[in-house]
């Protein structure tokens, strides 16, 4: 009789982890019932000003705007640094697509750089080669909310007098050498979408410590407005608009108390479930790296060895622990990969000389992308060491039942 539960076996686990978003009660209904009887429901009102207040301190920013999601702070930010057609900005290929799509709503091309085996974060050893009088910005991406190797890439940024925009949609809360991430580069990235650690359904906020960028950035997500001359009707610069609601301050302001608790449960979690895991000879969790302070866990990444397991190729894998009750994601594949790149749209920004993507070969991320890469989500990590038990052991069960996946 089959044993595992994708060939009709009984499943490990039953019970769910813990849900997304997962906390609320009556400080998040008392602040929106305070919103709604305020009638300031939008427009910069009291609780977007304090959640930019509150979230600057909280990273360690001097200055931070709310903004309505995570993609247009990207896009707000580049065009601050007057980032165009012509110009081209670094990007890792693991990410979410906003990271690319910023850039090329602007017009500028974004150019791939390999990443590291051991962390899935940008590789800045392979940053140079990519870098010419066209290069104008680098984004490290801090995938999953573990820090890239922010002393690399701000020694080759400075050196070449790029900008750095750090895309931390996975790292409120997250440090690198006690630092905030968001903080280190020229700017920083946050999304606050539902998926995330600290969420308002959509949301997004941008972080500086530069008083210069932070005006561009008011202004720019303001519809253009001039700050300093406080005339209303006065559109200076070209602008949009993606204020952040009330209604979105509003929780976000309350969500926030809860944050460190749930780094420090997440933290907690993924040291239980990284010692588990280090004892399968077909699982490679992350090197460790004391640089990285403070890691919130947004995702929990680590390797697939299928030479390990009896060559059962990743997907077959994932499906089978999915089965057994364990949500197991199979991970972003390359960017360069996808359709949006040679889509009409993108070929109406690009330039001539702009790369092939599709014609594009990065080892690593493809390895990692086609056969070895994996996560768990951030509210898996809530639960209890039990919960995180029930993961390896899942993994035990299908490393042992191996065989019944071969047909």
């Amino acid at each position: 009789m089959s044993k595992l539960a994708l060939k009709g076996g009984t499943p490990l686990r039953s019970e769910p982890y813990p849900a997304w978003p997962m906390t609320h009660g009556d400080v998040e209904l008392n602040a929106l019932k305070k919103v709604l009887d305020s009638g300031v429901w939008g427009t910069l009102g009291p609780e977007a000003m304090k959640f930019n207040e509150n979230f600057a301190k909280y990273q360690g920013a001097n200055y931070a705007v709310g903004m309505t999601n995570g993609t247009v702070t990207l896009e707000v930010l580049l065009r601050a640094l007057d980032i165009g057609r012509g110009d081209e900005v670094i990007v890792p290929p693991y990410t979410f697509n906003a990271t690319v799509s910023s850039v090329l709503f602007l017009g500028a091309t974004p150019i791939f750089v390999d990443i590291e085996s051991d962390t899935f974060n940008m590789d800045a050893t392979k940053i140079e080669p990519l870098i010419n009088d066209k290069t104008k910005a680098i984004i490290p991406v801090h995938v999953g909310g573990r820090s890239c190797d922010m002393d690399a890439i701000m020694a080759i940024a400075k050196k070449h007098n790029l900008y750095v925009v750090e895309d931390a949609a996975h790292s409120v809360g997250s440090t690198w050498k006690g630092v905030g991430l968001g903080t280190i580069g020229d700017a920083g990235s946050f999304s606050f979408q539902n998926s995330k650690n600290l969420t308002s359904g959509e949301g997004g906020a941008i972080t500086t410590n530069s008083k210069e960028l932070y005006d561009k950035c008011f202004s720019i997500h303001h519809c253009g407005r001039d700050m300093e001359s406080g005339i209303w009707y006065d559109h200076p610069f070209l602008g949009t608009n993606s204020r952040l609601t009330e209604w979105q301050g509003a929780i976000l302001n309350s969500q926030m108390d809860r944050l460190d608790q749930h780094i420090e449960t997440r933290e907690d979690n993924a040291a239980h479930l990284t010692k588990r895991l280090k004892e399968l000879p077909f699982i490679e969790t992350f090197k460790e790296d004391e640089r990285v302070t403070r890691n919130a866990y947004h995702l929990f990444l680590f390797k697939y060895k299928k030479a390990a397991n009896k060559d059962i190729p990743k997907q077959k894998f994932v499906e089978a622990l999915q089965a057994e009750g364990i949500p197991l994601a199979p991970g972003y594949v390359p960017l360069y990969r996808q359709a949006m790149l040679t889509s009409p749209q993108a070929k109406r920004v690009l330039n001539a000389d702009a790369p092939s993507y599709p014609d594009l070969h990065l080892p690593v991320v493809e390895r990692i992308g086609d056969e070895e890469g994996m996560w768990l989500v951030h509210n898996i990590l809530l639960g209890n060491h039990k919960d995180m038990d029930d993961i390896a052991d899942a993994m035990i069960k299908v490393y042992e039942n191996a065989d019944e996946l071969k047909d």
